[in-house]
């Protein structure tokens, strides 16, 4: 078990008792640190803070008040706590760090880090270097906002392992001397504006990124994306640009046949079985970081000829009698839905519907060109009928439920088509989460 190596702080605030919260306090107090917790709304009654106070944790619930501050020389907190928090205001305000759990990496391990962050297409190619790793006979073991605390993660990491993190902006706000050897920026879109006040200041928590990284690092980063190759000036890691458009004879980029890093051949792009122009751009970039820290060729290719996605993001379910179904569960708006469609140039039969929120749907009709068919459900399928309505498609039908739409684009289908599940709406008028939306869907294709 590694411990925490020079770490200078004798008492750490731990604000919110989610799960990295309570990891971090673990950590903290395997290593003889005075650790103290606060959560708003956590039941003091739950087995872990039980568990906690048993060990000497004093736990503060329904309140942040300011008091807790006193004699504290570090505060830890939730990715998604805002800064304008007053008891992290206070903080800031007394000189006192305000970090999340993932600074305290650089005092847990020496291993090599590769750090995935972006605006879309993170969980996706964090995936993808993970499996390639996997099949290159490495040792990769993958944590972050991809749901598994890094914290706790790298407290167990081998020498021979080699930590994959998935990194959203709220965590890269709360670093200061982070320093993965590989960074990946993916994209820059305007997203999370609630939380950073504008976009300079979201723009501001990516890079913090590459932010520490030196010249014996690497940043690999989108070269077709504007902001990012600005946002990437400041940085003294060795760059490897990825692109879609150009040539990159020092990155990785592709012709109208193939995928190169510099100028080896990696792979046929008919060999991919990713499907979008998104999932290409986010296999270029997982080739070239996992190939700085020790992918091989032949795992690569195992990996891209085998990996349909992530579990509800345009995840291949399967195919039968000639049709392609495809669970995009995780499409709770337009854009991500939009996305989805890009990604097919076959005849593509649409599911989608679920909770109104109060928005029409013309955004969509500009990607509706491929599509033969709507079907239709939930509190939204009329307001979605009327965008296809006026997209000019013929085959529009509504019902109360997906299973009946399944069912109905399956009957109207035709070998070659794709059959689609990308909702554009959120799941709650019928499910818990997008997870059991998706669930059902894909249990339904397979009992079709």
């Amino acid at each position: 078990m590694n411990q925490l190596n020079n770490f200078p702080f004798k008492r750490v605030l731990v604000l919110g008792l989610a799960k990295s919260g309570l990891a971090t306090c673990h950590v903290l107090l395997r290593n003889g640190i005075d650790v103290i917790a606060n959560d708003f709304k956590a039941d003091a009654n739950d087995p872990g803070l039980i568990e906690l106070t048993t060990k000497g944790v004093q736990i503060i619930v329904g309140a942040h008040p300011l008091s807790l501050l006193t004699g504290v020389d570090l505060v830890i907190k939730s990715p998604g706590i805002p800064y304008h928090n007053e008891l992290v205001k206070h903080a800031l305000d007394q000189s006192l760090p305000v970090w999340t759990e993932i600074e305290l990496l650089n005092y847990l391990t020496n291993q090599p880090i590769v750090g995935i962050t972006g605006s879309n297409g993170k969980t996706t190619t964090t995936m993808l270097i993970n499996d390639m790793l996997k099949r290159s006979q490495q040792k990769p073991k993958i944590a972050g906002n991809i749901g598994t605390v890094a914290v706790e993660v790298a407290e167990q990491l081998n020498v021979d392992e080699t930590l994959v993190l998935e990194l959203s902006s709220f965590q890269l706000m709360g670093v200061d001397q982070f320093q993965p050897k590989v960074a990946v920026l993916l994209n820059l879109f305007e997203a999370h504006l609630d939380y950073h006040g504008d976009f300079n200041h979201y723009q501001a928590a990516k890079a913090k990124i590459f932010a520490q990284q030196t010249e014996e690092d690497f940043l690999v980063y989108n070269a077709d994306d504007d902001r990012v190759v600005e946002l990437i000036q400041s940085s003294k890691a060795q760059r490897l640009p990825f692109s879609l458009k150009h040539k990159q004879p020092h990155g990785i980029w592709i012709d109208d046949r193939s995928v190169y890093f510099k100028e080896q051949h990696m792979i046929d792009l008919d060999k991919i079985r990713l499907v979008g122009e998104h999932n290409l751009e986010n296999a270029l970039a997982s080739i070239g970081a996992s190939m700085l820290v020790g992918a091989n060729k032949a795992g690569i290719e195992q990996t891209l000829t085998t990996f349909t996605g992530v579990e509800h993001r345009l995840q291949f379910v399967l195919e039968k009698q000639g049709r392609q179904f495809y669970n995009d569960s995780k499409a709770t708006n337009i854009l991500a839905s939009s996305k989805a469609l890009s990604s097919f140039k076959q005849p593509t039969l649409l599911i989608a519907g679920g909770l109104d929120r109060g928005n029409d749907f013309d955004e969509l009709i500009p990607f509706l060109s491929n599509v033969k068919g709507m079907y239709l459900y939930g509190e939204t399928a009329s307001k979605l009928a009327e965008a296809g309505k006026k997209s000019g498609i013929k085959q529009i039908k509504q019902a109360e439920t997906l299973e009946e739409m399944v069912y109905a684009a399956f009957e109207a289908s035709a070998p070659g088509d794709v059959i689609l599940l990308s909702p554009a709406c959120a799941s709650w008028d019928q499910f818990k989460t997008f997870e059991e939306r998706g669930d059902m869907f894909v249990e339904l294709v397979h009992t079709l």
